[in-house]
């Protein structure tokens, strides 16, 4: 399992997409693997005959663990004392595609043993020693966790999937043996229709809960958060005149021919951001434990939430590309994430972070930092509200604008004048294309 992204500790294997005994050429795609960010392909270092898949789809391991096994010749995989040289056995990442679900596969038979894994670097350039592991009862994971909840002793079962593998339906027909029979209709002891419902009814117990495995992406996404909310935190909000930015934008989009990218709410943000942030460069900082690090480039990662937590691609070196430059680059990389096709140069190297909620109808919130930056602007949805303009009531549109700060690298003078310039930009917003 190597490392793919700067915060990776472990990987999750999506597809195998090789099957043992596959011919692999260095460069093909072996297999899908979920990080902390995204899901990436993983390509062939080596090139030979894939042996063994040590790792089943939907497990999670840590970097450096073995996950499959590419040789030359006809050797198989059998126990080593010494690293393999190139003319033997090379561990790499490989994969395959089952004609089952990945629920249904069945566990590796062939594991590192512990000396190798401690042993173990992290980069996949030093292929690890390992051995094959005896033969286990092939069981998939959905059976072997149904049969752990209802205590069934999976070495009673005979397996009816394929290589005598145990699926679920063979756990289920073993639980249905357990259960005990109906009362009979004629049992003068049998309990009325009453009691019987009141003795049927469940109780509260683990059963009236559904436990949702968390995927890579949902944990990770708690453990990220987990590590914002230890830095000292605080906001400021302010209320954006809108009609201006959103007069220019349909200007713009006026303008523009049919197939280029049409220009959105958050496009504006993110070239607002930059011009500002490269007038206030002590808001594109991070902290550094021991240092604070001010970046030069602007990158800007922008908030997408996924069914199953949150990604945040980033635009890179957003001050210096056009509008509609950046609406390319927003678009291609939402729908990157979504798919869940992020490369790993689409999300690192982001030094501000935007989130925008306002389609969905949020009028003001306060996200949370995306640590180590310094900063994270939360924007809301702009909508018409009763403001006063040289002391009459008037319908403006207005949306509202919050920015959260670590206090241990920005102050709160210097976070209200970054915020009221970026303010100021927005509702005059042709400094954002001039």
């Amino acid at each position: 399992m190597p490392r793919l992204s700067d915060t990776m500790t472990e990987g999750t294997i999506v597809r195998w997409l090789k099957h043992p005994g596959d011919l692999v050429k260095k460069g093909d795609v072996l297999v899908e693997i979920e990080t902390d960010k995204a899901t990436m392909d993983l390509e062939a270092y080596e090139e030979g005959i894939l042996k063994a898949i040590l790792v089943g789809q939907g497990e999670t391991v840590p970097i450096g663990r073995p996950i499959a096994v590419i040789g030359v010749g006809d050797e198989t995989a059998s126990p080593a004392t010494t690293a393999p040289s190139s003319s033997v056995e090379a561990a790499a990442l490989s994969p395959t595609v089952p004609s089952a679900p990945a629920s249904e596969l069945p566990e590796p038979t062939a594991i590192a043993p512990e000396s190798s894994r401690r042993d173990l670097d992290p980069t996949p350039m030093s292929p690890p020693v390992f051995m094959a592991a005896p033969l286990a009862t092939l069981t998939s994971p959905l059976a072997r966790s149904l049969a752990k909840r209802n205590d069934i002793d999976l070495d009673t079962i005979t397996g009816s999937g394929p290589g005598g593998r145990i699926v679920r339906a063979d756990v289920e027909a073993a639980i249905a043996c357990l259960a005990p029979p109906n009362a009979s209709s004629e049992n003068p002891n049998s309990a009325t229709p009453d009691e019987a419902a009141l003795t049927r009814r469940p109780s509260t117990s683990e059963d009236d809960v559904e436990e949702i495995p968390l995927t890579t992406i949902r944990r990770l996404t708690a453990e990220r958060l987990s590590e914002s909310a230890k830095a000292p935190h605080f906001s400021l909000t302010s209320v954006v005149d809108a009609e201006p930015l959103l007069a220019l934008r349909s200007e713009i989009n006026e303008s523009l021919t049919t197939d280029r990218e049409r220009i959105s709410v958050t496009d504006l943000l993110l070239k607002a951001c930059a011009t500002t942030l490269r007038a206030h460069p002590e808001v594109n900082a991070a902290w550094g434990v021991d240092k604070i690090l001010r970046h030069r480039r602007i990158n800007i990662g922008i908030a997408v939430g996924l069914p199953d937590g949150l990604v945040v691609p980033v635009v890179h070196d957003v001050d210096r590309l056009s509008l509609t430059e950046i609406a390319h680059e927003a678009h291609l990389l939402a729908e990157r994430a979504r798919a869940g096709r992020l490369l790993l140069e689409d999300i690192g190297g982001g030094t501000f972070t935007l989130s925008n909620l306002g389609m969905f109808g949020v009028d003001h919130f306060t996200a949370v930092i995306n640590p180590p930056q310094a900063a994270i602007l939360a924007v809301g949805v702009a909508k018409p509200e009763a403001v006063v303009r040289r002391g009459q009531v008037v319908a403006r549109t207005t949306m509202k604008a919050t920015l959260s700060i670590d206090h241990r690298i920005l102050d709160g003078a210097t976070a209200a004048k970054f915020l009221a310039d970026l303010v100021r930009l927005l509702e005059h917003p042709l400094g954002i294309v001039t």
